[in-house]
């Protein structure tokens, strides 16, 4: 789903803007499929602190079935959870608890055959739509970052992903 290039591509947004930026992955014996957690810090000052984020302020799902099985709001001090899903109703209540905001980004990527080895690929649908739920970096820079990363007709492609979710993503205050 592309989640350790997200991270990267999140990153290369921010020092776009002027922010520092690191993005830090977590790899196990992860295989294809499997949940992998990668960490990303941004900020208005030099960022010392290099290890995984304990307290995370935001919380991006790239599938929302994972929220049935994974813990997402471990550690959680924020007030924004982005998830991947068709819609809100099939998350579990506990996360009603938070600002939710939704998008079909596998939707979005396979309208786009944005498709690798029969997995969607939702990392650009999903920047777009943190772009426009978070307010944390532009839809512009976003776009940038990602033309800047693949050239040509993918780079495209995922920008136009980008876009489409930065226009449908939805955002509910906790009920």
């Amino acid at each position: 789903m592309g989640v350790v290039t997200a991270a990267e591509l999140l990153v290369n947004a921010a020092l776009r803007e002027g922010f520092y930026g690191q993005s830090i992955p977590m790899f196990g014996p992860e295989r294809r499929g499997a949940p992998v957690v990668v960490f990303a810090r941004v900020s208005d000052r030099p960022i010392r602190l290099h290890s995984r984020v304990e307290h995370p302020n935001i919380v991006v799902v790239f599938d929302h079935r994972l929220a049935n099985f994974i813990d997402v709001t471990k550690g959680f001090k924020g007030d924004l959870f982005l998830i991947n899903a068709p819609s809100l109703s099939e998350l579990p209540k506990d996360l009603k608890a938070f600002r939710l905001a939704s998008v079909d980004a596998t939707e979005i990527a396979v309208k786009l055959k944005l498709v690798v080895a029969g997995w969607p690929v939702v990392n650009t649908a999903m920047l777009g739509a943190l772009a426009k739920a978070s307010g944390l970096v532009s839809l512009n820079s976003v776009v940038s970052a990602i033309k800047e990363r693949w050239p040509g007709r993918i780079g495209e492609l995922n920008a136009e992903a980008a876009r489409r979710a930065y226009q449908e993503v939805l955002v509910e205050v906790a009920s």
